[in-house]
């Protein structure tokens, strides 16, 4: 009864969906000659910049400005005042600044609401502008979080081993670990670890304080092994939190991770909240470590696999995700102004590996447009550049049919990545300072199922890819220890065994950023049978025929 219930409700919504863009279609949208050139906070006021391709038609002669939750569309959200039409000129002599309060934190904040304009034409309020985003959160954190860079070397950490002196001994850079929000969200049911309490936005949210317990240990003794820590942030479907899932994703599938609530309120601002929390809980000042880097999500344009939603369609997926993206962006970064917010795509560049799933390069490119249209912000990639297949042994010499030297491409693994990279430098895919955004590769293994020796000549010729490119700010193998389920799939890809002991890649990937390390760079030589470091730089890199 209750799915019979959940199918009715997904079908209304569709149809209220369907309907909507019926509508729009039947009667011509209104032109958006108002442009919202920019949108910025000094921390307690924002500022809005208006300009004007041609005169509006209006009844009164006034551009009424609106702040919209994400949920919400046209003018329906909140009248922030009307400025009139004659203030507000052509794009090339300067436009109208529109000034009203952040209010961060409070109720109705206007840290995460877009921002758009409308004139009153036959009585009713039509949107004739954009929407627009504040763009500089980071004006509003009071608290400074120098940030732990140092090199690009790092593991996807095993909370079992963190302080047993692997870590350590690796001579790492980075660590990466996963936080699960569902796990976090609600009361404790440790009496040793009470309920944390957190007010956003006037509304008071619980957090498990048994789970941020755990968590904390984690993110501390990594932040004491002087290691920069980023963190996946996974929507894992909890029923501690089920407000926190996309309706168009409770229909029963199962996924490893589900789409954000972006469409309904209380879902909105436990999106809002936890975001806060997150950032002021890790912000290095608080004895519990310190986040540097945050993706929101996993392998997103995965839909079917690692990213659930029903919606098949391509615009509305990457919109609703846009618009969690936003709300995380503005809330670390109004917490943390030096984090850095990265979205996730995987490798299947121009081909589809599961049809429910789309393509990284399509979902990249409207991820991106939806960026630049309603206010760029300075996102980061978090790419996962695997072999093709997955469990290929030979990286530095790829499928030809899977990896080729064009955009064309089914596949970007370690040999094209600078195709990606290459893309990257695009003037459309420029961050607001005109640079190239920040690149992390944030999950990529190798696996030993094979022979340990191709495991290890890969890591040592991946790295050498990564670090010779630079636009890459990270190199995260996924695997400290062999996953018994995942060597199923002939996917061994752990510098450890399953019974703790090292693997020949163990050591190889020790070696690097030390003396030995020349060491078994010659060793990955004559695994290769050439100059790995040569080989690395290569554009026109050598493939294999096969399947």
């Amino acid at each position: 009864m209750k799915n019979n219930i959940l199918l009715r409700v997904l079908a209304i919504s569709a149809g209220l969906i369907l309907g909507s863009m019926i509508s729009i279609s039947a009667q011509a949208a209104p032109a958006r000659t108002i442009r919202i050139d920019g949108c910025l906070t000094d921390g307690h006021s924002v500022f809005c910049d208006l300009s004007m391709s041609e005169v509006p038609q209006s009844d009164d002669g006034y551009v009424y400005l609106y702040a919209d939750e994400v949920y919400q569309d046209g003018p329906s959200g909140k009248l922030l005042g009307k400025t009139p039409l004659s203030s507000i000129r052509n794009n090339a002599a300067g436009g109208a600044e529109f000034q009203f309060p952040l209010n961060n934190r409070k109720t109705g904040s206007a840290l995460s609401q877009k921002v758009l304009a409308a004139v009153k034409q036959g009585g009713r309020m039509v949107q004739i502008s954009d929407e627009h985003y504040i763009t500089n959160p980071e004006a509003a954190a009071v608290v400074p979080v120098a940030r732990m860079d140092k090199g690009i070397k790092g593991i996807l950490a095993d909370p079992l081993k963190i302080l047993n002196g692997e870590l350590q001994d690796l001579n790492l850079d980075q660590a990466s670990y996963n936080i699960y929000l569902g796990d976090i969200c609600g009361p404790s049911t440790d009496p040793a670890y009470p309920t944390i309490p957190f007010t956003y936005e006037g509304i008071t949210y619980q957090f498990d304080g048994g789970m941020m317990a755990h968590y904390d240990y984690i993110i501390r003794n990594l932040t004491e092994m002087d290691l920069q820590v980023t963190v996946n942030l996974l929507n894992n479907g909890s029923p501690k939190a089920p407000d926190l899932i996309h309706p168009l994703a409770r229909d029963g599938h199962s996924a490893p991770n589900y789409a954000f609530n972006t469409v309904e309120p209380g879902g909105t601002q436990h999106l809002k909240a936890i975001a806060a929390f997150l950032a002021e809980h890790y912000n290095g000042h608080n004895g519990h470590g310190q986040i540097d880097n945050w993706i929101i999500g996993n392998e997103v344009n995965a839909r079917t696999e690692q990213f659930y939603m029903a919606s098949d369609d391509l615009d509305f997926n990457v919109n609703t995700y846009v618009k969690a993206f936003r709300i995380f962006y503005n809330g670390i970064k109004s917490v943390n102004g030096s984090a850095r917010i990265y979205n996730s795509i995987d490798q299947e560049w121009n081909r589809k590996s599961n049809p429910g799933s789309f393509l990284s390069r399509e979902y990249m490119d409207q991820f991106n447009y939806y960026i630049l249209r309603e206010g760029n912000i300075d996102y980061g990639l978090s790419l996962h550049p695997y072999n093709a297949p997955l469990y290929d042994p030979y990286t530095w010499l790829g499928l030809s049919r899977w990896v080729k030297h064009d955009l064309t491409t089914p596949y970007i693994t370690m040999q094209n990545l600078y195709l990606l990279t290459d893309y990257m430098q695009q003037p459309q895919y420029l961050n607001p300072y005109g640079a190239v955004r920040s690149i992390s590769l944030s999950e990529i293994g190798f696996t030993s199922s094979f022979g340990d020796d191709l495991q290890a000549a890969s890591i040592i010729y991946a790295y050498e890819v990564a670090r010779n490119n630079p636009f890459v700010d990270s190199f995260m193998l996924f695997r400290l220890t062999d996953d018994a389920h995942e060597m199923e799939s002939m996917l061994a890809e752990g510098l450890d065994r399953l019974d703790g002991s090292h693997k020949p890649a163990y050591e190889y990937y020790r070696s690097i950023q030390t003396p030995d390390y020349e060491i078994y760079r010659r060793k990955a030589n004559a695994i290769i049978g050439t100059d790995v470091s040569a080989l690395a730089r290569l554009r026109e890199f050598p493939t294999r025929e096969g399947e």
